[in-house]
């Protein structure tokens, strides 16, 4: 059990679910409209605002991009109503996971939050990361990104005392996935091809209710930090390297602190110590549900998990409109 942080204890966990709640019901408003900038710039300042209402000295270390490329919650933007005097907390967020899916109305669409001690979360640079996941129950070391995809889930189907055509797996809907797909296919495996949204997908091989089994494929690397902040919580094994397709990439990671390019991470290194995760739904998904409009109210449905105590809180709040 990993040792709880005193300077975590002065940061409610509910207060982390307020500020995922306020990205979630302002992204909530554009849902379906088509606008994915609109959706993720109201979810970033009602996460923004959020955040800055809370006594800590916040450092964003994952963010919606450097400085330049970012007007709020940019790396290393300092966030909360104490900074200089507060406790330091680090954060990884963000505030619409998913944008073309809200701009769709698409499922899993959620406003994603992890706070932890100075130090304790990845500085991972805005570039892809190749990841694989399962939940828990399995030998530490069953997946591991030097075996191919056959043979992971060939020792992820014999640990489960299935045939490897019984295994299901979560995998974004990319063109450079052409041929994991065709590989795990000819395993006769199922495939869940989703649009956007891989920290929810990840997550989702911790529920048995969702089906799937195992996540593979390369997505963003600040995502990748965030699922795993979550399975440290919940259980399950996540293993992730970052991947570099020029010089430019190479340098941003050197900028930020990543000395090795060719590592390996799992959960434990990703997200260290004691920390807190929070989601919110923005639509309706595997995880969560989405915001809800009815009778004056606004409903919100949230996760909020410590990495600590291993708890795990289902929220449901009722937000009065106008």
């Amino acid at each position: 059990m990993t040792t709880a942080s005193k300077v975590l204890d002065r940061v409610l966990v509910l207060e982390m679910v307020r500020v995922t709640e306020a990205a979630a019901i302002a992204a909530s408003k554009l849902v379906g409209r088509g606008d994915e900038k609109a959706a993720d710039a109201a979810a970033v300042e009602a996460m923004r605002e959020a955040l800055n209402e809370l006594y800590m000295d916040g450092t964003v270390v994952i963010g919606e991009g450097e400085r330049d490329e970012a007007p709020m919650l940019y790396i290393g933007e300092k966030v909360g109503s104490a900074i200089g005097k507060g406790p330091k907390i680090d954060i990884a967020l963000d505030p619409l996971e998913g944008t073309t899916i809200c701009a769709t109305a698409g499922p899993n669409s959620l406003a994603v939050l992890a706070i932890a001690e100075q130090g304790g979360l990845l500085n991972a640079p805005d570039v892809y990361m190749d990841k694989i996941a399962i939940g828990p129950g399995y030998p530490e070391g069953l997946i591991d990104l030097d075996k191919s995809p056959t043979e992971n889930v060939t020792a992820l189907a014999a640990a489960k005392g299935v045939q490897p055509s019984d295994i299901i797996a979560c995998v974004l809907d990319r063109p450079r996935h052409e041929k994991l797909i065709a590989e795990l296919r000819g395993l006769g495996c199922g495939i869940m091809l989703i649009g956007d949204g891989d920290v929810a997908g990840v997550i989702a091989t911790t529920n048995p209710d969702t089906t799937i089994d195992i996540y593979l494929g390369s997505g963003g690397a600040p995502e990748g930090v965030l699922a795993a902040a979550a399975l440290r919580c919940v259980g399950g094994q996540f293993k992730g390297r970052l991947i570099f397709r020029n010089d430019d990439e190479r340098a941003r990671a050197h900028k930020w602190g990543v000395t090795d390019l060719d590592k390996h991470y799992d959960q434990t290194e990703l997200a260290k110590g004691d920390f807190i995760f929070a989601a919110t739904g923005v639509t309706d998904g595997s995880l969560l549900a989405g915001v809800k409009r009815k009778a004056g109210v606004m409903t919100t449905e949230s996760v909020v998990m410590r990495a600590s105590s291993g708890t795990v809180r289902w929220v449901k709040g009722e937000h009065r409109i106008g």
